[in-house]
């Protein structure tokens, strides 16, 4: 059942949240000892929260709009008094003295979260091989990866544990595995979600999304985590408008944008640029008008990214020194044992990626590197700018490929970072995209198709995406 239906017969008496629940612990139990897309299953928490919304509903209270709805929830988002890893050695059996806000906000809405899943370490990676604790598996194929970094979430929906999931997108670490494993996979506007607890990577590029089974599922789902906060700075002050209202609106006179530079290039499977012109033309006859549109500095992205996103990771990274809190390995000398703890709990793409910010901030490289990159970053949201004057919203894939094999790129950290070419643009701009599975390639595996809409552009993207899904 989708998390709307389930929430309905739940509010209705219909099924009792415990029954619900219960049903989707058999499943984790069932198969994540192969998918691994969990580092901690909640199962005593899942069972009282279950068992409170049942007393609201006999008690003739409404539990709100995803009453006794299973969620998985990305082990980097903060729960007051449950293990938070984001997994890394370093934050191993940490618990936090405060929850996420997007946690608070679904489980006042009658969420059950039910496990807090594995991801790439800290958030950084393309295939969930990252992890201190293993790599999840795409329950597609479990000889492949699920994508990263939220591929435990994304393969926990995928595989029937909940309807519903919680990640986090840096360059695409929502939208790739969510393409990755067949889901549904959601980047909002950069500030309409609010971020406080969530343990941050590269603080302007971070975004908490959904994931879910159906698009009506996925809007919902925003709608019950985005508005203002005033815990996180960064937060959109104006009131939210709710998306789910107007999904089914079709896509009648809207004009979409094929992106010239997210088709072309090496990489990208036949099959896949088959599935986004599909999509193009299932577009065109549900009533929108497609063409061609050039983001020139789009094909810069990639290089952009791997300045800035680093050079913010070195500075968020530095907190982990073991002395407040986390790991801890004892030295002769504060400087040893700071040393001594980064050194036994960050792992090896973490190390990469701070030595690589440290270098990029460094005096004398500054302007050649991060200067330089927040300077494409600016033409780059320039040139969707000028995209956005002609059309409502713009299409392209979401990843080059379907799922690849475990260990196939570990080695290579360049082509695991040409994972991310299609969604790292929407990033730097700061704008909202969508990942909606459409059609199969290589071995049956699933493809995503991307919709990309301007900041704030959340239910004109729905809308294509429903379109897209009613098509696919």
């Amino acid at each position: 059942m989708s998390a709307i239906d389930l929430a309905t017969s739940v509010r209705a008496g219909a099924r009792s949240a415990r029954e619900v629940v219960d049903d989707h612990l058999v499943v984790v139990e069932e198969r994540d000892a192969e998918l691994h897309a969990c580092n901690l299953v909640t199962a005593d928490w899942a069972r009282t929260a279950a068992d409170a919304v049942d007393v609201a509903v006999r008690r003739g209270d409404d539990p709100g709009p995803l009453a006794g709805v299973p969620i998985v929830l990305k082990d980097n988002l903060c729960t007051r008094g449950v293990v938070t890893t984001c997994s890394s050695r370093i934050l191993d059996g940490w618990q936090p003295p405060y929850t996420a806000t997007v946690v608070e906000r679904v489980v006042g809405a009658g969420a059950i979260p039910i496990a807090k899943t594995n991801l790439d370490e800290f958030a950084m990676g393309s295939s969930t091989e990252n992890s201190a604790f293993g790599p999840t598996r795409n329950p597609r194929d479990p000889s492949r990866v699920p994508g990263g970094t939220s591929g435990g979430s994304a393969a926990a929906v995928a595989a029937g544990y909940a309807p519903l999931g919680l990640g986090s997108d840096t360059g695409g670490s929502i939208r790739q595995p969510a393409a990755l494993c067949g889901v549904v996979g959601v980047k909002p506007t950069y500030g309409l979600v609010s971020r406080y607890g969530l343990v941050a990577f590269a603080s302007s590029l971070d975004q908490i999304g959904p994931f879910a089974t159906s698009v009506s599922d996925a809007a919902l789902l925003l709608d019950t985590i985005a508005g203002p906060d005033p815990m996180d700075s960064t937060s959109i002050a104006s009131p939210y408008e709710p998306v789910l209202p107007v999904v089914d609106r079709g896509v009648d006179g809207l004009r979409i944008g094929l992106v010239d530079e997210l088709v072309d290039g090496d990489g990208f499977q036949p099959e896949v640029l088959a599935a986004v012109d599909q999509a193009a033309r299932a577009l065109e006859k549900a009533g929108a008008t497609v063409d061609r549109v050039s983001v020139p500095s789009a094909r810069y992205g990639l290089s952009a990214y791997y300045v800035i996103a680093p050079a913010e990771a070195s500075s968020n990274l530095a907190r982990y020194d073991g002395v407040r809190y986390g790991l801890r390995v004892d030295g002769d000398d504060v400087a040893t044992m700071n040393a001594r703890t980064r050194d036994a709990g960050f792992g090896l793409e973490v190390k990469r990626r701070i030595m690589l910010g440290t270098y990029a901030l460094s005096a004398g490289y500054y302007d050649a590197y991060y200067g330089q990159a927040q300077r494409v970053r600016t033409l780059i949201i320039r040139d969707f700018a000028r995209a956005y004057e002609q059309f409502d919203a713009l299409l392209s894939p979401t990843s080059p490929t379907v799922a690849f094999e475990l260990g196939a790129k570990a080695a290579d950290p360049l082509a695991m970072y040409l994972s991310d070419v299609c969604t790292i643009p929407t990033n730097l701009a700061g704008h909202a995209a969508i990942s909606v599975p459409y059609g199969a390639g290589e071995a049956g595996l699933p493809i995503g198709v991307q919709v990309l809409a301007p900041a704030l552009g959340e239910p004109v993207m729905f809308r294509v995406a429903r379109a897209l899904e009613e098509s696919a």
